[in-house]
Parts: structure tokens; sequence; C-alpha cells
């Protein structure tokens, strides 16, 4: 299998994304085809043989994901597999391509395998980076209904069947959207503890955005893909446990804005999944009300 892999950057980590570089140059097999995407800023200089392309502004995480992609053909025909990588992360083993190559030839139904995350310095995952509701174990593998929008392998097929990563959401739950139009396709994802990116540890709320992305992301995920029946039963769940969790007042009020833009503004074509797929991702362990 070919594989290739797709960094986003925004110029601001040249260290990092050259360390990153490197490990995927180091990878064992067929050379790894890459593409580093300047989202909204020029690229520092890069190894030879480096795909680049350079937006003239700041497209988002997904719509900047989804130039590179189309870097390597149409729904990236030119290769395989597509992995998805942090500019700030580090490939710390030589096999993370070959194990992908083996797994996506070994399980056809496999369209997406999420990495883990681990701290560089700690060896720790942090439990919101196991795409799973029970994360208590990050060494466990496991089919999974979601994945890591940084740390990913992604069967191009799947991309070709089902699109790309949804341009508007700019930040927050593109994969979960992806992920839900890829089950309900037929595809599984799996999660895969022996797959490891090293990643500094972060809160997600470094985002000046986060608030207002997550709960307008939320919103458009929903209307984009749920039965009409499951819509509010999710979103309902979804604001209580933000009501529980008691942010701050202005994160409060960041998060009750993007809520109501999520409902007053487009949210894309609406594809509602099958009854049977939110029965299977009830028996993988997370119904789609939460």
């Amino acid at each position: 299998m070919k594989v290739g892999a797709v960094v986003l950057t925004m110029g601001n980590r040249p260290e990092e994304l050259r360390a990153l570089l490197d490990s995927v140059a180091k990878q064992d097999g067929d050379p790894v085809e890459v593409v580093v995407v300047g989202n909204g800023s020029p690229l520092p200089p890069l190894p030879d043989g480096v795909r680049t392309v350079e937006l003239p502004e700041n497209v988002g995480i997904p719509a900047g994901r989804n130039v590179g992609i189309e870097a390597f053909g149409p729904g990236g025909s030119d290769v395989d597999v597509l992995m998805f990588l942090d500019d700030d992360g580090l490939l710390p083993g030589a096999d993370t391509a070959e194990l992908c190559r083996q797994a996506f030839a070994a399980d056809p139904q496999l369209g997406i395998i999420s990495f883990r995350i681990a701290d560089p310095d700690t060896g720790v995952t942090q439990r919101r980076h196991v795409p799973r509701l029970r994360a208590s174990d990050p060494l466990r593998s496991s089919r999974v209904t979601t994945f890591l929008g940084g740390a990913n392998a992604v069967r191009t097929t799947v991309f070709q069947q089902v699109g790309g990563l949804p341009d508007d959401f700019f930040y927050a739950h593109e994969e979960t959207d992806l992920a839900w139009r890829a089950l309900d396709a037929g595809w599984m994802i799996d999660y895969r503890s022996d797959m490891v990116l090293h990643h500094p540890t972060t809160a997600p709320s470094r985002h000046a955005v986060y608030h207002r992305m997550v709960a307008r992301n939320r919103v458009w995920l929903a209307r984009r893909n749920l039965p009409a029946l499951l819509v509010p039963v999710y979103l309902g769940v979804w604001l209580l446990l933000t009501l529980a969790r008691r942010p701050s007042k202005t994160a409060l009020r960041a998060w009750f804005g993007g809520f109501r833009e999520g409902w007053k503004t487009p949210c894309g074509p609406r594809r509602p999944m099958k009854w049977r797929t939110v029965w299977r991702l009830t028996r993988l362990g997370r119904p789609p009300v939460i």
C-alpha cells in the first residue's frame, strides 16, 4: 500500500515541524510521500521531496487538511492511505507506516485508524485523547466511533466515497462528522495503542475560539448527521454535561453564543445516518446521544 502524509502548519513551529518530517522520513518500508500545507502563512525551508501548498489565509483545520488530501489527487487517489499528523508531533517508532499498511491490508472494512497520543516526556496519554467513553486504559486497542484529528491514518477510498472533512467547521468536531459518515457507509474505525504520536500535553481551551466553536459545531454535527428524533436528545445531553462541568461565566457565554449560532446558520448538507448505524454506534459503546 502506498502511504502519504498531510501536515498542516501555521508556520510558527519550524523546529518541531522539521523533527516531525525527519521522523516520517525514517519510517520502515517504502518512503512516505508528504505534503505540508501552510495555513495562511509562508512555509519555512523544508527537506527535498516534500510537497508544499501555501494558502493565502487561515482556512481552518478541516479545510486545510482537505487541501492536503487533494494534493494527492482527487480524494487522495494517488495513494492508498493518508496519515494526518500535527506539526508539533513526532513519530517515535519507525514502524508506524508499516503497521498502517498491515492493518488496512488485513481488514478490508477498516477505514480509519486513530493513533495513541503520548506526552514525549512523561509518556502519559490524556483521557480526552482516547476516542471512547471507557478511556481509563489508553493501552487497550479497540473499535471506536471517532478518531483524533492530528494523529490518524485514513484509507483514501473513504474520502472518495463519503467526501472530506467539513470545511465550514474550521475547528472542533470535524473528525466525528467524517467518522459518522464513514461508519454509515459501512467502514470501521480502530484505536491502536501501538501506533504512537508524541505530542506535548495541552488543553483544548488554549484556543481562543474553543468554547464557541465546540458548541456551534456540536449543533451542526447533529443537524447534519443524526435522525431527527435524536437531534434534541444529543444536544440536550451535551447541554447538561456542559453545565455540570461548571465553566466560567465567560466560557459559558461563549458556549451559548456558539450554540445559538449553530441553529441560526447553515450547517451544510443534511444526510441523516441510518438507524442501523445508530445501533452499530451503540454496540461499539457510544450511542449517538453522547
